[in-house]
């Protein structure tokens, strides 16, 4: 449950976007944060333990990066939103390639402990997506039933969770390095 709550606070900043979100795409979104929290630790667990510092070194800086720039994004097209203007969509492949891919960095890591620790790999990440999947969904409800009491302002919400999740990523891999 611990790697699925970025993906269950992004899921809540989509449902805030997307009050109006069809099921098919509640899907889409789960699927998407499932797989590649389960897509991650296997690749990990596969690259084992020799990239594990080089990747260390950087993961934490390109979620903050891209959960940051999409955050910004949104609260820049909900400023400035005409109505003539494509407002921004979790939906988007784009836009949920790059959230998948950010909040999920973070498993690599873990699967590369795997490697060691002779987890069974077939179950870990089995067990991984579905909770990743599970949470997921419930984030995209809890985020279009708050839709109702936030508003126009749900864009503007939702981008700030974004670069909080990113700073939150990156100021806990900060404070683990030695001063």
């Amino acid at each position: 449950m611990g790697l699925a709550m970025d993906c269950f606070a992004v899921s809540i900043s989509g449902g805030l976007c997307l009050p109006c979100m069809k099921p098919k795409d509640s899907l889409k979104i789960a699927i998407s944060f499932g797989f590649f929290q389960a897509l991650m630790p296997l690749i990990g667990w596969l690259l084992g333990f020799s990239f594990k510092d080089y990747i260390a070194a950087f993961d934490h800086w390109i979620a903050f990066g891209a959960l940051s720039l999409i955050g910004l994004k949104m609260i820049i097209d909900a400023i400035r939103h005409k109505p003539e203007q494509k407002k921004f969509l979790i939906t988007d492949w784009k836009v949920l390639l790059s959230l998948s891919v950010a909040t999920s960095i973070d498993a690599l890591i873990i699967g590369i402990s795997f490697a060691f620790l002779e987890v069974n790999i077939s179950k870990a990440i089995l067990i991984i997506g579905v909770v990743t999947f599970i949470i997921s969904l419930i984030g995209l409800f809890i985020g279009r039933k708050a839709s109702r009491f936030t508003g126009s302002k749900a864009e503007i919400i939702g981008g700030i969770f974004l670069i909080l999740i990113g700073s939150k990523i990156l100021f806990e891999h900060l404070s683990l390095i030695n001063w």
